[in-house]
């Protein structure tokens, strides 16, 4: 690779321009890669932050394209945002109303605006989301965001243009049922909750390590948050909020997937900054697939030990089950594995198209309607394709790809890094949405790849 190529590189890395890479595979990963704070933790504490009085100050943010849509947000709201190596620096003391063409502008087709509805409430009495965007693996409805918000006070208008919300008379604290424990639905609560007046009650709400943390902020902060172990999350609502000061947790996700790339490729590598306690559920997978692990007080390494890999039966689940989030890589690893495993998933149900550009590449996979796991879940009998029996060991050929959606696209390029020949990987940006300099990390773990256009 030359100069040129890998400016380009560090540009598509961070979420610029590149449209598609090559990747010559059938070569073993090998090398260490340091893991930063979490996608899933790091922008809604960047949006806690517009909550505060002062200023707010997070470590370990990563260089993905998310935190640069929220930052460009923040800013059109009058944060004043300083980015210094990894640290986000956020002062919101002159929050303000943004113009809607500047809020369409920065948003893109990240989610996270609606998350911003409650703390703009509160500082301004009035907020302006425009259409929400994400990658398309289920069914995410904003109608439920815009209920918590209603419940709590808000009266909601939309428009062509967008939704737009005031709270003539504050916002008060209620009580709230999930049917589902919705990770984006308890984030909405809590950053809603902690200043609103009076008690509000959450049943059946997410516990991921993600909301554990940003719970951590929000409490540093000044808020009064307790959690059962019901899944019920008590909050009072307090007059005012300070600041925080916070490293985030770890990319559970990133980890993830660079332990099933090595995995599916027969690798090495060396996750710093990974923890145990977060993947314990991955890791009990991982073995049991035929992956080796070890842990150590900076990180996680995590290696192929040689010989056939084993089958294996996965139900994705919220925490702390399996995360969907992590089966897609694990996918790619089981179509190596001698015999047949079965992947069933539970959270979102239209996870399952990724698997078209690995049948196309030689993987033996079928998706099934039926719940193909150890209980009925809530898409059975609904016509959605939600379980996959893949059938091994296959060896992968290279092939022509177009990235679907984040989670999918780094599967593909797993895929390409296992598949006998070249592949060709086009709209690679969408995978610069949740994974920091992954083509840059790429070079560090040997891999034999270069930029097209």
């Amino acid at each position: 690779m030359n100069t040129q190529e890998f400016a380009t590189l560090s540009a598509a890395s961070v979420g610029m321009t590149a449209d598609a890479i090559r990747v010559r595979g059938g070569k073993p990963i090998h090398g260490r890669l340091q893991m930063k704070g979490a996608k899933n933790l790091v922008t809604k504490a960047m949006v806690a932050s517009l909550l505060g009085h002062t200023p707010s100050e997070l470590r370990s943010v990563p260089e993905i394209s998310d935190v640069k849509v929220v930052r460009g947000l923040l800013e059109v709201y009058g944060v004043v945002v300083d980015l210094d190596g990894d640290t986000l620096r956020l002062d919101p003391s002159n929050v303000e109303r943004a113009h809607e063409t500047s809020i369409n502008a920065h948003a893109g087709s990240s989610r996270i605006p609606i998350l911003f509805c409650g703390p703009l409430l509160h500082r301004l009495g009035e907020a302006f989301i425009p259409d929400l965007g994400g990658c398309r693996i289920g069914d995410r409805p904003i109608d439920f965001h815009l209920e918590v918000l209603r419940n709590f006070g808000a009266q909601v208008e939309k428009l062509p243009s967008g939704i737009w919300m005031t709270a003539p008379n504050g916002l008060r604290g209620t009580k709230i049922s999930l049917p589902y424990p919705s990770v984006g639905a308890t984030e909405q609560v809590l950053l809603t909750a902690v200043m609103a007046k009076g008690k509000t009650e959450l049943k059946g709400a997410a516990v991921e390590p993600e909301i554990m943390d940003l719970i951590a902020i929000l409490q540093k902060m000044g808020a009064v948050i307790q959690v059962d172990t019901d899944r019920t999350i008590r909050i009072q609502g307090v007059e005012r909020l300070e600041g925080y000061s916070h490293r985030a947790l770890f990319d559970r996700n990133e980890a993830a997937s660079w332990a099933c790339a090595a995995l599916a490729t027969g690798g090495d590598v060396f996750l710093e900054g990974a923890s145990q306690p977060e993947m314990t559920t991955f890791l009990n997978v991982y073995r049991k697939a035929g992956g080796k692990f070890e842990v150590h007080d900076d990180g996680i390494r995590f290696w192929h030990p040689g010989g056939d890999l084993k089958p294996v039966v996965v139900e994705t689940d919220v925490h702390p089950g399996f995360m969907t989030d992590w089966q897609q890589p694990l996918v790619v690893a089981l179509a190596k594995a001698n015999g047949i495993s079965i992947v069933h998933e539970t959270v979102y149900e239209q996870r399952f198209g990724f698997t078209d550009a690995l049948v196309k590449m030689g993987a033996y996979i079928q998706i099934h309607t039926e719940c193909l796991g150890s209980h009925a879940c809530r898409f059975g009998q609904r016509n959605y394709e939600h379980s996959a029996v893949i059938a091994g060991p296959v060896d992968l050929h290279g092939a022509d790809i177009t990235v679907p959606d984040l989670r999918g696209g780094f599967s593909h390029f797993v895929a390409a890094l296992t598949a006998d020949g070249e592949s060709t990987i086009k709209n690679v940006g969408i995978i610069a949405r949740g994974y920091e300099r992954f083509l840059e990390k790429m070079q560090t773990l040997g891999v034999d790849f270069d930029v097209i256009g």
